[in-house]
Parts: structure tokens; sequence; C-alpha cells
């Protein structure tokens, strides 16, 4: 009838759009963030075997720089993601952006372990802020029939990330100083900076369940969904079919049958992460201390990272059409045996790359998928922070992984020795998934349909 108000579920207007330009542009923008983020976080791993020697030090003195890093990226994923429930994913993805750009440029003139240690950190914190939210905004434009897939596509941009700075970066040493990995790493990110400002979108879940002006939610869905714009009035009214958030986001996690679950994803994410930065940070030098060229050890890890990004579009398709945890909880299990692999292959490159492929396919590859199913587990109004903490929680894994090998290096192990070690928690973090496999979805879980009304 003439005037009256059109009533739309954008969850439902979400699930009926057909896959277009728009989507792909949120994908492939939340991507490139991944991909800068995993350039700088790798970066200072290329780095260190070159620096030591500069520096006249012990390369095993690395652990604390290594850690420092990730005790940022902890830091911003504990502090922005709940913030990001609160302001919104867009605001908090550029502060984040311009906080590592920042302060990867100032790593550049870095000139003692401390001011290393300093600008490391507070890169941390920016590259720790941005990653729960592209999850999240990826996952809240994705149907659900593609949302892991999506998800585990776009965050192939942090290994991917990873991989062209193993490629580049050792020429780039070699030519210019190992300050040009972090003038590179640090200006990517601020220039596009200003691309995010003009054409990434805000998450329409967050807009409709924060009261953001019809027009505005109303703009947004004629470009997500231009079938149907004709239909989609700027006087129509929005609803979101999903629990609202009251008072401190992060106790929310424990509420409404969530605790379990929200346990058992935080030790998966504890573990792996673990082993994950613990080979990114030690693997090239490592390798290198078992005699081979600097060329050679870097271009390790971002064959470890390729055979990330291979796995997670692998493991993402399989988790939209097979149980999730079964195809995570067999990775991680799988990638425990490709790690010995890596750990008596180091003397023969025939056995040690396709060890390091298969076990960055285990061990990145299903991380990447552990961020989809996290971020299918919570409702809107606390998903960033349930994401981010979830990553803030594997970040502490990621800080003891690196001391760790520090420690284990300097209590006189050989390379085998430390590698072997990252069998028992990638073994653990298996076992987390699997028991996941058995608990009940939570209350808010992102569901696969819902209904549009007019």
């Amino acid at each position: 009838m003439p005037g009256q108000q059109h009533v739309i579920d954008v969850t439902a207007a979400i699930e009926r759009a057909r896959f277009g330009r728009f989507q792909v542009l949120i994908t492939a923008l939340c991507a490139l963030i991944a991909l800068l983020d995993g350039f700088d976080t790798q970066a200072i791993a290329y780095v260190a075997p070159v620096i030591a020697e500069q520096w006249g030090m012990n390369v095993a003195g690395f652990g604390p720089i290594f850690g420092a890093g990730l005790a940022g990226l902890t830091v911003g994923a504990f502090l922005l993601s709940p913030a990001a429930d609160r302001f919104g994913r867009k605001s908090i993805i550029l502060l984040s952006m311009l906080i590592f750009g920042v302060f990867s440029l100032v790593t550049a003139w870095a000139g003692t372990m401390n001011e290393l240690l300093l600008y490391r950190f507070l890169t941390g914190v920016g590259l720790g802020g941005a990653m729960p939210n592209i999850i999240a905004l990826t996952s809240e434009y994705a149907p659900a029939r593609l949302r892991a897939t999506l998800v585990t596509v776009m965050f192939c941009g942090f290994p991917f990330g990873s991989t062209i700075g193993g490629i580049i970066s050792a020429p780039m040493i070699g030519a210019f100083g190992w300050q040009s990995v972090f003038i590179v790493g640090g200006i990517a990110p601020l220039a596009v900076l200003l691309v995010l400002i003009a054409f990434l979108p805000e998450s329409l879940r967050y807009l409709v369940a924060s009261h953001a002006p019809r027009e505005r939610i109303a703009a947004i869905l004629r470009r997500l969904d231009p079938d149907n714009a004709a239909r989609i009035e700027a006087g129509s009214s929005f609803v979101l079919h999903e629990p609202k958030a009251a008072g401190f986001t992060v106790a929310k996690l424990f509420q409404d049958g969530r605790a379990r679950t929200t346990l058992l994803l935080w030790a998966a994410f504890f573990m792996n992460l673990l082993v994950m930065y613990f080979l990114v940070n030690w693997l090239p030098s490592l390798l290198r201390a078992s005699g081979m060229p600097i060329q050679t050890a870097i271009l390790s890890t971002a064959v470890l990272n390729l055979g990330g990004v291979i796995g997670a579009i692998a493991l993402g398709r399989m988790i939209d059409r097979m149980n999730p945890h079964l195809v995570l909880g067999t990775a991680y299990a799988a990638s425990a045996l490709f790690i010995v692999g890596v750990a008596f292959g180091a003397h023969d490159l025939w056995l040690l790359m396709p060890a390091i492929f298969l076990a960055g396919f285990g061990v990145v590859g299903a991380q990447i998928g552990m961020n989809a199913l996290a971020a299918g587990i919570y409702p809107t109004a606390i998903r960033s922070t349930g994401v981010g903490w979830a990553l803030g929680i594997g970040r502490v894994g990621s800080i003891i992984g690196p001391v760790a090998g520090g420690a284990l290096l300097g209590a006189g192990w050989n390379a085998q020795g430390v590698v072997l070690a990252a069998v028992v928690p990638a073994l653990l973090a298996s076992l987390a998934v699997f028991t996941l496999r058995r608990q009940p979805a939570p209350a808010g879980a992102l569901k696969a349909s819902a209904t549009l009304a007019h």
C-alpha cells in the first residue's frame, strides 16, 4: 500500500543478495589489509639474521624482539576489538592502519635493541587491532553458504604478504639494507589508508545494531543488492534479529551457553598460534644456523606461508561443505607429522621444502579457517570482541613460542630439537578442536537462513 513502511531484515538481505562486485570489493580490500599485515608481522624475522650480524650479537637475543611485536598484537587485539563493537569496524581498521604504518616506518631508524623492541611493540598494536576487524567485516557481508570460503580467501592475504616478503626481502636487504624492508612496510599501509577511507564500507549489520541513520543503511543495501535496489527506500525500517549486548562485552563471551565453547576456542588459538609464530619467526634463523645460505633460509618461510595460502583456500571450501571441527582438527594433527619432517629434513632440500609447505598447509591454513569458525560463533554485537579475544589469547601463545625458541637455543638445544618441540602444541590444538566439535551451537551464532519482509 502507498505510504506503508517497508521492514527489511538485513540478515535476510545479505543472504539473498547475488554475490557481486560490492562483496568482491570488501573481500579484496580486507585481503589487501591482511597482506600488508602479513608482510609487516613477518618483517622482523627476515631482517633478524642480518641485524644480528651487523650489530655483532647472537641471533638468540632476538627472542624478546619477536616477543615484543607479538605482545603489541595481543594488546591491540584485546583493546581495539571491543572498541570496534562500540565505534564500528571501519573506524578501528583505519586507526590500526595508521598506527602500524607509522611505527613500521619509524623502525627503519632504530639504532639500539631497546628502540627496536619499542617500535615493534607499537607496530604490533596496530597490527593486532586490524586483524579481528577485517575478519568480522568480511564475515558480516558474506552469505552463510560462502562465509568460511570468503573469510579464508580474504585472510590468505596474510600468509601471501609473508610470502611476498620472503621473496623480495633478501634482494632488498642486499641492495638497500635491512631498513628498506620497514620503509616499504610503513609507506604501503599509509597509502592504502587513503583508499580505505574512500571505498571501505562500514559493516551493515553493525550499522543496524547501532541504530545508524536509515539513509546510510539504505545506500549500502542498494549497493549490496542492486537487483532489488528499487524496493529499498531511504525511509525503510531495518531490523537485525540478533541478541544485543549491554555492559562489558567481554563478559558476554561466557554467557548464553558460550563459556565452554569460548574456552576451547581460546585453547585452539593459543596452541596453534604458538606453533605458527614459533615457525615463522625462528625458521630462517634455525636453517641459517644449520648452514643454509640466508636466501634459502628466508625462502623457507615464504614456502611455509605459501602452503598456508593453499591450505586456507582448500580448507575453507571443505569447512563450507563438511564439519569444520573435523576438517580443522585433522589439519592440526597432520601438521604435527609434517613438523617432524621439517626437523629431520634440514639437510635435504627435497625433503625439507615439501615438509615446510605441508606444515604451512596445516598450521597456517587451519589457523585461517579457525578465524572463520570464530566469526560464526558470536553475534554481531560481540563479534569483533569474540574474534579479537580469541586472537588475543592466541597472541599470548605466539609470544611464548618465539621466546621459548630463544630460551631453548640459549640452553644449548640444537635446531632439530627446537623444531621438534613444536609437535606437542600442534597435537593439543587438534585435541581442542575435536572437543569443540561436541559443543552445542551458542545463542546468537550466525544463521544460514532468515526472512525478508516488505
